[in-house]
């Protein structure tokens, strides 16, 4: 987990190849322009991820944008921890409303 978003220094734009380590099973190479790849890419890193591929794969924008949505497609325990860690996160919820 980082110490604060600003660490998640990842792309914005572009296609993006996963290691196997992450991307285990599936499609492996996302372009994240394409809003379906885009979810699914951050879905597999927040679950998947371990400090430092959290830091290269995930950006800051990106995160705090998706968030209201992706909050519902990941577990429980991922939302939890991310929320609990950053307030920003935590309020996108209602900032959606």
């Amino acid at each position: 987990m980082p110490a604060a978003l600003s660490e998640l220094v990842g792309p914005e734009h572009g296609a993006v190849t996963l290691p196997l380590h992450l991307a285990w099973s599936g499609l492996t190479t996302f372009d994240l322009d394409q809003p379906r790849l885009r979810m699914s890419y951050y879905r597999i890193v927040l679950a998947e991820g371990l400090h430092d591929d959290l830091a290269r794969y995930l950006n800051r924008d990106l995160l705090v944008s998706l968030w209201p949505t992706l909050r519902t497609l990941v577990s429980r325990d991922v939302r939890e921890v991310w929320e609990n860690s950053f307030d920003e996160l935590a309020h996108a919820d209602q900032a959606a409303a």
